[in-house]
């Protein structure tokens, strides 16, 4: 079991990625408003809270290095320093080192560089005409600091008139409970200037109601310095919000206020100590000795460690497996009272599995603000100009989800970056703006959500990658080919038009680990592009991994569950219909035809047609299709299982589910099984072998197939009625 000390630090090593992040997206934004006064104090907070609270949980080498930074955005905050691209780069370098250094002990976590912290550090002060020193890591020399000091602390280079200001800070419950050390905030205000401090034990209870692991002292301090309020409080800014404080200015004309710093020490102790004596006093008396953090805790978030919440998913479909098996023994039991309690257990099951998924659902903008810093890099590598937009940061996800998108999105936008923006010559040339755009988007399409890449480069060359892909012997050089089906020849391993190969791309391995990745993910990929004008990847995935809303239904003695969000409704098909349609796999759903496609004959099923059969009519990316079964059995809550690696390439199905008597139910995908009978008719027609992309490759749009003859009349002709 981990110590409480280890505890603290790997608290603050998920408190010190939120402020990386932020710090970076600051930077970024920073970088295209130079004189923006907000961007630059968030940026100085962040940098002083890593300092701070790095000291203060054991992290010296970062807080030695960061001090430095923070050092410079001091400057910039009081106008002695511009903004300059050059700040902005260094600046996203030294992140890369501090990132390294927060999570330095982690399993697999590769250590900072000494040699390019100090690279930096000497860049950095050169910008701000600081004397340059040099930085030494603790993990690869000793450093030596003076015990007084926080690591790296210097004397405070404030200017101005001098001001005094009297502080009061009480920490509260759990302070000392999150690893934080007062001593430390004291000391490193002790650097703004002259203090004098009074500390009180007013608040010390009863030796039997004494807890060990609170602080019941109280301070009040007197601060002579040039330093404004914010720098004042900046110094307790990773601990603000567990305790209590207040920032005061005295009167210049206080007769506490001597001549000299210890003539004012003297004074000012004891003049705090009659103040902090009746204020304490006065508190306790209002309050019953009680202070304000005493009251509960009225939190409104709560970090949760990721494990534990897949944990508590996993034990929620379980429950949804029992319930299923309840509700069929409260079936086969003619018991009133049986099924009352079944029905109940069914609806609060119901109930915590929504709850329980939306706990898990969580917006995509972090995901999508990292690439920021990715396309500032690239563009800076490539010399090209590329603003990063973004659509739909809001947009929920299964976090699940959510981790695996990080790769796929980052080839896209390389492949984007690389080989379809131009360099700012070429687009003023072909009368484009010389800044490109790279956008993201994120939106909800029924049970899926569709990301797309887009840009406005020149465009996928179909005609080179058709050629790329014969001389491969992907295809042959009288083939056919739509231009969707060329498209899906770029996720082909190892496939790539590049005429070299650079550090960025041209090896044809990025589109294939998107490709994989998304068939991983259940999902598919959609690519559109004109020539001169960009390109649009779009991404449609899945909401969630989990636990789905689903149909059962049967055929022949086999049971299938189709996604309840694609399903639009059910009509019964009967012999009857089936001779009005004239050998057609057609139904005249109210006016409209709908072309379907048996599953029985699809997977080759034997048993024998009912008399009356269901058409599922679902909705797909392709339109609106039936798919034909036996019986509609109803509703189930469905908890996904995978399907084992020996499975993997089967791409109709999306995985299976135990129901209530143990039977399994596979679960279909209907996007892919629309595509895969599509793809059928279309190979047929053409008398070519299959086509490539596999089931990544999108068919061609419903109107080209409904031109196809032979796709509604590849069977017995078919019909159907509303019910």
């Amino acid at each position: 079991m981990a110590s409480k000390a280890d505890q603290f630090k790997n608290a603050f090593r998920e408190e010190g990625r939120e402020v990386l992040v932020d710090l970076e997206a600051a930077l970024l934004e920073l970088n295209d408003h130079h004189g923006d006064a907000e961007l630059i104090g968030r940026v100085f907070r962040a940098l002083h809270t890593l300092k701070g609270s790095g000291a203060m949980f054991g992290f010296e080498d970062m807080a030695t290095f960061t001090h430095n930074l923070e050092t410079a955005f001091d400057e910039v905050r009081n106008g002695r320093l511009a903004v300059t691209s050059e700040l902005i780069d260094l600046t996203l370098s030294a992140l890369d080192q501090i990132r390294a250094m927060l999570e330095e002990g982690e399993a697999g976590a590769p250590p900072a560089d000494p040699a390019a912290c100090t690279e930096i550090l000497t860049k950095v002060r050169h910008l701000t005409g600081k004397p340059e020193k040099h930085f030494i890591m603790k993990s690869s020399a000793p450093a030596k600091t003076d015990s007084g000091d926080a690591p790296g602390a210097e004397p405070a280079t404030a200017t101005g008139p001098v001001r005094e200001w009297l502080i009061r800070f009480a920490p509260g419950a759990d302070f000392l409970l999150t690893g934080a050390n007062p001593l430390l905030l004291l000391r490193e205000l002790g650097q703004l200037g002259g203090l004098a401090v009074k500390a009180s034990m007013a608040a010390l209870p009863p030796l039997d109601e004494l807890d060990p692991e609170r602080c019941y002292i109280s301070w009040e301090m007197v601060l002579s310095t040039a330093a404004g309020c914010d720098a004042i409080r900046d110094v307790f800014i990773f601990v603000e919000e567990s305790c209590e404080l207040t920032i005061e200015t005295l009167a210049a004309s206080s007769e506490s206020i001597s001549a000299s710093i210890a003539d004012r020490k003297d004074a000012v102790s004891m003049n705090a100590a009659d103040l902090t004596a009746r204020a304490l006093e006065d508190r306790r008396e209002n309050r019953g000795g009680r202070r304000s953090y005493d009251a509960p805790d009225n939190a409104s978030s709560l970090r949760v460690p990721a494990a534990k919440l897949d944990q508590f998913v996993d034990l929620v479909g379980e429950l949804v497996t029992v319930q299923a098996r309840l509700s069929e023994i409260a079936q086969q039991h003619d018991d009133p009272e049986m099924a009352a309690v079944s029905e109940e257990i069914e609806r609060l099951t119901a109930s915590l599995r929504e709850n329980s998924m939306n706990i898990r659902m969580m917006p995509i903008r972090a995901t999508f603000e990292k690439f920021r810093r990715l396309v500032h890099d690239l563009a800076r590598d490539l010399g090209k100009n590329v603003e990063l937009t973004i659509e739909g940061a809001e947009t929920e996800l299964d976090k699940t989800v959510i981790d695996q998108l990080s790769d796929p999105l980052m080839h896209l936008i390389r492949n984007s970056m690389d080989h379809g923006i131009e360099p700012p010559e070429a687009r003023i040339k072909r009368g484009k703006k010389p800044i490109a755009t790279i956008h993201l988007s994120a939106r909800h399409s029924g049970a899926s959500v569709l990301i797309a890449v887009s840009d406005d480069g020149g465009g996928i060359n179909a005609e080179a990658v058709r050629n790329r892909a014969i001389e491969r012997g992907l295809t042959t050089g009288d083939a056919q080919l739509t231009e969707s089906e060329i498209f899906s020849f770029i996720f082909q391993p190892g496939f790539s038009t590049a005429a070299q190969v650079t550090d960025v791309s041209g090896r044809g391995v990025g589109m294939d680990v998107v490709r994989q990745r998304v068939d991983s993910l259940r999902g598919s990929i959609d690519v559109a592009s004109k020539s001169g004008l960009g390109t649009t990847v779009t991404l449609r995935l899945p909401l969630t991994l989990a636990i789905i809303d689903g149909l059962l239904v049967t055929i022949g003695d086999a049971f299938f569950v189709l996604p309840l969000a694609n399903i639009l409704e059910c009509i019964e098909l009967t012999r009857a219909g089936i001779e009005a349609a004239n050998g057609k796999h057609i139904a005249n759903v109210r006016g409209e035809i709908v072309p379907y496609i048996r599953l029985r004959e699809h997977f080759n099923i034997g048993t024998p047609r009912p008399e009356i059969e269901q058409i599922m009519i679902v909705q797909t990316e392709q339109g609106r299709y039936g798919f034909v079964v036996d019986r509609v059995l109803g509703d189930c809550q469905t908890v996904i299982k995978n399907l084992g690696r020996f499975y993997r390439h089967v791409q109709l199905v999306s995985g299976a589910t135990i129901l209530g008597d143990g039977t399994v139910a596979l679960i279909l995908d209907p996007e892919r099984l629309v595509q895969d009978a599509v793809r059928a008719v279309l190979q047929r027609t053409r008398g070519r072998p299959g086509a490539a992309g596999g089931g990544n490759r999108l068919p061609p749009d419903r109107s080209s197939v409904k031109r196809d003859a032979n796709f509604v009349s590849s069977g017995p002709a078919a019909g159907a009625s509303p019910q």
